[in-house]
């Protein structure tokens, strides 16, 4: 009986435990302190994080400051800056995680990001830049995804698979990850034009990790490229639409200046 009692004990204790860390800042610090690790080791550029406050017991999560720096040879602005990202955790998720079943993120919100794509003389791009770095680090078992999405907004596939050497890794599916009002800036001043600004339709991810999950640390890393992947698309048409138009008016211009000689010489 008294073995019994000294087990319950230690259960309780441990249980206490886990509840005090899960509710106190030792857990919002050491996300934080993650974020920064992980997003530094996938881009090689440094990740700052103001703060973090995670609400588990409450399902909710949100995350402030978060700011990633240019690379080497673009202007010291941030590459990517945002004030705010809100998680939403389903909570029953966290009972099946011992049965091998992920943790289910419901969303991320990333609400109005700022972010700026600087092209080159060559035109190369910053964002060109931490993409490859990207691939060039994310863990191979976070492969190419594919999945349907159904949205009125602009919208991405994001299917993930896994290795089978890892599914005895906790692992986390995130449902739905938006990127809501993206404040886009493209800089073509190297290519002697200037910087042009434009709000972004909503993109949105769905299905990140797939039906079996990813590791935190791979997940930061799809959902970077991911995330990055759709701006650059959307500046990468920008940038076209720019040089189109200039090109139209070039044309105009020099239509305009032959007929006015023709309509000297006549």
């Amino acid at each position: 009986m008294k073995k019994i009692i000294t087990f319950i004990t230690l259960i309780l204790a441990i249980a206490g435990g886990v509840f005090w860390f899960i509710t106190s800042d030792k857990l919002n610090e050491l996300i934080a302190e993650q974020i920064e690790i992980q997003g530094k080791t996938f881009t090689e550029q440094l990740v700052t994080v103001k703060k973090v406050e995670m609400k588990l017991l409450s399902g909710a999560g949100t995350i402030n400051g978060l700011i990633l720096n240019n690379p080497s040879g673009y202007t010291s602005t941030p590459l990517f800056a945002l004030d705010e990202i809100t998680l939403d955790f389903n909570i029953e998720s966290f009972a099946d995680v011992r049965e091998g079943k992920p943790i289910l993120i419901d969303a991320i919100i990333i609400n109005k990001p700022e972010v700026l794509v600087e092209f080159n003389e060559t035109g190369g791009s910053n964002i060109q830049v931490i993409l490859d770095a990207i691939d060039k680090n994310i863990p191979k078992s976070s492969a190419t995804q594919s999945s349907a999405t159904q949205s009125s907004a602009t919208q991405y596939s994001a299917d993930d698979k896994t290795s089978s050497s890892e599914i005895n890794t906790p692992k986390i599916r995130v449902k739905k990850f938006i990127l809501a009002g993206v404040a886009l800036r493209v800089d073509l001043t190297k290519l002697g034009n200037t910087t042009h600004k434009k709000t972004l339709p909503d993109i949105i991810l769905f299905n990140i990790g797939g039906v079996d999950g990813l590791p935190a640390n791979e997940l930061g890393g799809v959902m970077i490229k991911k995330a990055l992947s759709a701006i650059w698309k959307e500046a990468k048409n920008s940038q076209k639409d720019v040089l189109k138009s200039e090109a139209k008016a070039k044309i105009k211009n020099k239509v305009g200046e032959l007929f006015n000689k023709w309509s000297k010489g006549n």
